[in-house]
């Protein structure tokens, strides 16, 4: 596969940015590749600089539910873009939006537009915080809840695959309040409950880890997670920036049937664009400025173009039959091919993660004990097979709409000619 205009472009990029990339997984070294430039992409396919083809199952790290170019949501953009890119202000859209979360997620009694998950996860809890009166939050090892100093700690995602342990130019101040717990441990939970009790302001978690790789949660795990930080007056926090929209129109805590009391949203609930959203009880949220005294802005918050993205893209799914059941039936067919090749994999609707490792992956601690290195072997062979997968055992794969059953084949076939 020639690659030639993706390694110059990635050498002059280095000139520019740490380590040639805006988002530390794009250097792909734990692959032992150089990052690919992809020019553009339609559909379930996208091309590189080279002209490459490929079946994309990043998909922008989860926004492209819908595949990429979707004309509905392209067009409702270009609509968007001709009124102004920008403005500062207040739109009807921003309304429309919120009224289309709130029917999907009816525990986000009130919300706020943001930019990206990070701001979103960071807003939540300051609110979290300001509503309780508290500063402790737990969070758990290996979720990823993007990359605010208090929350890099024992974090997934990037950090996993750079084998960073905490960011460096985080300060202990930071994360004095920052309680760490074991995904899939109620005991682990229990543990900080009793020794630091009433002074927790919020449990932060990905209801179902993606960041570590996929890891679902055990039966009755959330459940538990509900029961405690009800009785201890602390703030239950969803981080649905993957899995909204994702594993269903109502996010996970539909589909495992449990109710936070906060929510964030992100990635697809933007179409793509940069957008996302924090919200929950009416009481948390009217503690936020102009209404109470916990401030959050953003100048860009509630861009009318993201905005068009999201709408149109909510609408999109809503109006496909059997949109979830499709995703699923899709996603089942590889997840079958993995397991007959032998492979560990964990799925949960529309995503999953191959691990390399003799058993199931339940922890942050199993997740680590894989083997990256044969996880590297199998990325270059399935890029050289013209399948696009994260670089980096600790992603998940995601699944689109637009993946045919054409496409599942070929990726089928991939995975069997693995060696």
């Amino acid at each position: 596969m020639n690659t030639a205009k993706s390694k110059q472009l990635y050498k002059t990029a280095c000139g520019f940015m740490p380590g040639g990339v805006n988002s530390p997984v794009r250097a792909c070294k734990a692959v032992g590749t150089v990052p690919l430039f992809i020019d553009h992409a339609k559909g379930s396919r996208i091309w590189d600089e080279d002209g490459n083809e490929f079946i994309d199952y990043v998909c922008s790290w989860g926004p492209n539910i819908l595949g990429h170019c979707c004309e509905p949501v392209i067009n409702a953009v270009k609509a968007a873009c001709d009124k102004g890119l920008t403005f500062g202000a207040c739109h009807k859209g921003e309304i429309t939006l919120a009224e289309l979360i709130k029917k999907h997620f009816p525990s986000m009694e009130m919300l706020r537009l943001v930019n990206s998950g990070t701001e979103a996860v960071m807003s939540a809890i300051r609110a979290a915080r300001g509503y309780t009166g508290r500063d402790k939050i737990i969070k758990f090892e290996g979720c990823y809840h993007g990359h605010s100093d208090g929350l890099l700690v024992k974090a997934g995602s990037g950090l996993m695959t750079q084998a960073i342990p905490s960011g460096a130019g985080v300060t202990e101040g930071c994360t004095k309040d920052t309680l760490l717990a074991k995904y899939n441990d109620t005991a682990s939970v229990e543990k900080l409950f009793e020794e630091y009790g009433n002074e927790i302001a919020a449990l932060i978690v990905e209801p179902c880890a993606a960041n570590m790789g996929v890891v679902p949660p055990e039966k009755g795990f959330l459940e538990f997670l509900r029961e405690i930080t009800k009785n201890h007056g602390t703030v239950l926090i969803f981080d649905e920036v993957i899995t909204g929209f994702r594993l269903s129109e109502g996010g996970a805590s539909k589909y495992f049937g449990v109710i936070p009391d906060m929510t964030t949203l992100g990635k697809i609930v933007g179409g793509g664009m940069p957008l996302a959203c924090y919200g929950g009880k009416l009481e948390i949220m009217q503690c936020v400025a102009p209404l109470g005294s916990v401030y959050q802005a953003g100048t860009l918050s509630g861009n009318p173009c993201a905005v068009a993205a999201g709408i149109e893209t909510i609408r999109q799914i809503e109006s496909i039959p059997n949109f979830y059941e499709e995703l699923n039936r899709k996603s089942a067919m590889i997840e079958n091919a993995i397991r007959e090749k032998g492979l560990n994999v964990n799925r949960c609707g529309s995503l999953m993660t191959v691990f390399f490792n003799d058993e199931s992956v339940k922890s942050y601690d199993e997740a680590r004990a894989c083997n990256t290195e044969s996880y590297g072997r199998y990325y270059r062979h399935m890029l050289q097979s013209g399948i696009y997968t994260a670089p980096s055992q600790f992603e998940a794969m995601f699944v689109s709409y637009a993946h045919s059953d054409e496409d599942i084949a070929k990726t089928i076939e991939a995975i069997e000619s693995y060696r």
